[in-house]
């Protein structure tokens, strides 16, 4: 985890896309889980950037995204993986409530691998 009292910053922009994308997740009722970044944005980030996704898990990565849930219809659970970037690109899993964590983790891995691919990472 990042420490609160992180003072590097964030360029404007970036910021500004994390900002966006997160509250508009939020208002449809999706949480944000983990954060996927790349070394070169963690070293950016600053602590209006931190607060943002304190409650996240941070994960290095080759691509910047974000792995947002949510409840889904007959007691599945929907994951997002939205890639941070100005043109939308997000991928989907809906998962069954008899699906055990490892199953889940390993389709969220393969979503990773379909991102980072479309990412060109």
């Amino acid at each position: 985890m990042i420490e609160a009292g992180c003072s590097l910053n964030l360029r404007v922009q970036s910021l500004e896309l994390f900002k966006e994308i997160i509250s508009t997740y939020q208002r449809h009722g999706w949480e944000l889980k983990r954060v996927l970044i790349k070394p070169a944005t963690r070293s950016d980030l600053n602590e209006q950037a931190v607060g943002l996704i304190s409650q996240a898990s941070l994960i290095d990565a080759e691509f910047d995204a974000l792995w947002f849930a949510r409840p889904s219809n007959a007691g599945r659970e929907a994951w997002e993986l939205r890639l941070l970037a100005e043109h939308p690109y997000a991928l989907f899993a809906a998962f069954e409530a008899d699906e055990t964590e490892e199953e889940r983790e390993e389709a969220r891995l393969e979503m990773e691998h379909q991102m980072r691919e479309q990412a060109g990472g």
